[in-house]
């Protein structure tokens, strides 16, 4: 039902029933576009603002990207209907809306495009989605061939949903000089200012043939008639009504009847996508369907996909492993880290572990990003909740709620970059601050976070938390001032580790034992009031309510502070061994570990927001796999192999729970559903959201962690972490321009890890003077593991 083909670089499902919510996505510079195996579809376009070009029938544009809202099912799909026109049998591709099962079916996720192939007696289809490398434009190619003996008399029906586009002004027509229909809108408003920011939008969407239909359709009523999207009205009618749509819903919506001879193929092209008025629409026909402009475009997108290629390529023992980093794991890293998301105002903490995972890619504009972030530094030493990327962007939404774990990120993200470009002299960058022209070094502006950290505390020493930390919707624990956050009092002891030891290597030792007696007086403080005799709690709220404790009936025990104690140093060995067996005991699940348990079910005004959310679904218990991999990177630093890799596999769709996950494994999902022990019927069921920080610290684990290949100072550091069951593993590493084929091997007689390079014995762990362009052989034999 579900499997890899061409090498592993695509994925294939054939029922578009077993699996209905599964979903690949493309996106480009300026675009996403997201599909499930149905043919459901969501899209944003930036402009500069993410705007959409196609919208749900007749709802709000709050319901977009959210494929477990109830209403996901009524997004705009991509849509063909056939029908034979002897018989009169209606099929739909690829399966909605008319959901008539196909004898053959195939949904392909593809790194540069998502294609269906389907099939019946005598007749096969395959309709193709790709992009181009900048425009705002999908490229859609249906093929149809004859493969009976007789000959096939068809229509066929490529259909678009446009929806509710403006409540001010929205209408539809052919253009047969362009042969398209240009669906016109107007983005509402209210301010006279707000025309001026408004005037230059794409209001337009347009549906491009390179072929003139036969016959169209623009008013969606006309469509349906009383048949509606299964059985449209229109499709009993030889041809469709050629109708226009005036200030009704529009849709793009064609006819072609084509006779088929036994063998023949016909191939039909389209654009679909935002315009700003007609010329641009003949602009991008002439573009895209002159000689060669459709397949030079695909390449070139296809080009920019694999532009993404990172540092990490793996040959294991578990093939599944191999094949979702070695073609999806860098596929995702650069989605977030190459267009953010498409925000023009990314959350600080997104921002920056986003490009910490470009630094496994693209280490100069992981390097850009730091540097950009940095200068919109308050200068007060507090970083900003989101960061602005261009002139006019301005903060919104979450951005505008205070949150204050945003300068725990600077040393946890830049670390990772240091360690992997050894690139020190980031340090002495002079940069500006957001509310003032006045300029300081990287070093200087770092300093000045981690004091703003050490200042940030109450008269116990524990971090305030204000309307959130990494819990966004934790948002009423300390919204009077007095809330405070376990997790954040840990996360900034462990940030004030990482940056006393970068200090330390930039000749700073003052700095650096500042730094650490700082981080042993947050640790201290969590170690007296957070932990709860058997695990960390997570915080205490602005009436003096602790919470994530034993006595709480909901929410008895959260995952983060567990992870980040781990890191910091402030769990000693007996309680590292406590709170893993109570993490093991009350939040693992068959799927992942859970974010906290027992879900909560009802509001809890100290707490805020997140208990609002359905039990197990985002913050509120489900198993949100950033927040797993905190916990996974936490048990590879503390050695624990085996345990490290059996939840960093978890979060891979794609072993016996797959069919519960309803998910391909083309990409790590914001979370699975959790509530295991509450509401174990919809457990484990993916979010479908690819939009996830969990990506780059996955990449973290298998650098640091299961693989031990991390850069050390002016050294690759050679610590492999892999679990007991595997007898070998091989690595390619890129590191500094070099080029390491590394064999990993276990074998009889070996007592302690010992490295070959290119033939040559090594003293130690770490190699030394790895020059940029030479491919190095390196053998690391393992000690057999232990019974």
């Amino acid at each position: 039902m579900m499997g890899p083909t061409d090498q592993g670089a695509s994925y294939r499902l054939t029922s578009p029933t077993a699996m209905p919510k599964a979903s690949a996505f493309l996106w480009n510079r300026r675009m996403m576009i997201s599909l499930t195996c149905r043919g459901f579809a969501t899209a944003q376009f930036m402009q500069p603002e993410p705007a959409k070009y196609a919208h749900a029938p007749n709802l709000e544009a709050k319901t977009f990207m959210q494929p477990e809202n109830p209403y996901y099912a009524h997004h705009p799909g991509r849509f063909v209907y056939v029908r034979d026109d002897a018989a009169g049998d209606i099929y739909s591709i690829p399966h909605e809306p008319v959901r008539r099962p196909w004898d053959d079916f195939a949904f392909i996720a593809g790194q540069s495009e998502v294609s269906w192939r389907l099939g019946q007696p005598g007749l096969a289809f395959e309709w193709v989605l790709s992009l181009s490398e900048d425009d705002l434009v999908e490229l859609w190619t249906l093929k149809v061939r004859n493969t009976g003996t007789e000959a096939r008399a068809l229509s066929l029906y490529p259909y678009f949903p446009v929806g509710y586009m403006s409540w001010m002004n929205q209408s539809g027509q052919y253009h047969p000089e362009l042969a398209a229909i240009i669906c016109s809108s107007v983005t509402p408003y209210q301010k006279v200012e707000d025309y001026f920011k408004n005037k230059d939008f794409k209001d337009k969407t347009c549906l491009i043939a390179e072929i003139a239909p036969d016959a169209f359709e623009v008013r969606q009523e006309a469509f349906e008639g009383e048949g509606g999207l299964m059985h449209p009205d229109a499709l009993r009618e030889e041809h469709l009504g050629c109708n226009d749509a005036r200030y009704e819903t529009p849709v793009c919506a064609m006819q072609y009847r084509l006779t088929l001879t036994p063998g023949e193929e016909r191939s039909y092209r389209f654009l679909f996508g935002p315009a700003f008025d007609e010329a641009e629409v003949a602009a991008l026909r002439e573009r895209y369907f002159s000689q060669d402009g459709f397949s030079q475009a695909t390449d070139a997108y296809r080009h920019y996909v694999a532009s993404g290629r990172g540092s990490l390529r793996i040959e294991t023992p578990d093939a599944a492993l191999d094949n979702f980093v070695n073609h999806w794991l860098d596929r995702q890293v650069f989605y977030h880290g190459d267009v953010n998301r498409l925000s023009t105002d990314p959350q600080t903490r997104n921002y920056l572990q986003d490009n910490m995972g470009m630094v496994y890619l693209q280490p100069q504009k992981a390097r850009a990003a730091f540097l950009k972030a940095l200068s919109q530094q308050h200068r007060a030493g507090e970083m900003p909740d989101g960061i602005l990327l261009h002139p006019g962007a301005e903060l919104k939404y979450i951005n505008q709620i205070p949150h204050y774990d945003q300068n725990v990120w600077l040393p946890v993200c830049l670390s990772a970059y240091l360690d992997e470009t050894g690139d020190r002299a980031i340090l002495d960058e002079r940069l500006p601050y957001g509310d003032s022209d006045q300029q300081a070094t990287v070093l200087a502006k770092i300093n000045q976070a981690m004091a703003w950290l050490e200042q940030n505390v109450d008269e116990r020493g524990l971090s305030y938390i204000a309307q959130g930390d990494w819990c966004d919707p934790m948002n009423m624990v300390g919204y009077k001032g007095k809330g405070v956050s376990i997790w954040l009092t840990l996360a900034s002891a462990y940030a004030m580790k990482l940056w006393a030891d970068i200090c330390e290597g930039h000749g700073e030792p003052e700095l650096a034992a500042h730094h650490r007696t700082v981080a042993e007086r947050f640790n201290d403080a969590a170690n007296r009031h957070g932990w709860d005799g058997h695990w960390y709690g997570r915080g205490i709220s602005d009436n003096g309510q602790a919470f994530g404790v034993a006595s709480d009936e909901e929410g008895r025990i959260f995952l983060n502070p567990q992870s980040w104690a781990m890191l910091s140093g402030a769990a000693s060995p007996e309680q590292q061994q406590s709170l893993m067996a109570a993490v093991t005991e009350q939040l693992e699940t068959p799927y992942g570990v859970a974010m906290l348990a027992p879900a909560y079910t009802r509001m809890h005004e100290h707490i805020g927001r997140v208990t609002q959310k359905h039990p197990g679904s985002a913050e509120n218990g489900s198993v949100y796999n950033h927040a797993s991999a905190f916990y996974v990177y936490a048990l590879y630093e503390a050695g624990l192999a085996d345990k490290g890799y059996t939840l960093l596999r978890q979060m891979l769709p794609c072993d016996d729970t797959a069919l519960a996950r309803g998910q391909l494994p083309v990409f790590i999902p914001n979370y699975y559903r959790g509530a295991y022990r509450q509401f174990p019927r919809t457990a484990g069921r993916s979010s479908q959201l690819f939009n996830t920080g969990t990506i780059h610290w996955f990449y973290r684990c298998l650098i640091d962690g299961l693989f031990g290949l991390k850069g050390d100072g002016d050294a690759l550091r050679v610590t492999p972490k892999l679990p007991a069951h595997w007898q070998s593993a091989k690595v390619t590493r890129r590191f500094r321009g070099a080029e390491l084929e590394v064999e990993m091997r276990r074998e009889p007689g070996v007592s302690a890890i010992t490295l070959e390079l290119d033939g040559k014995a090594v003293a130690g762990q770490r190699l030394t003077g790895l020059e940029p362009g030479r491919r190095y052989q390196l053998r690391v034999r393992l000690p057999e593991a232990s019974a």
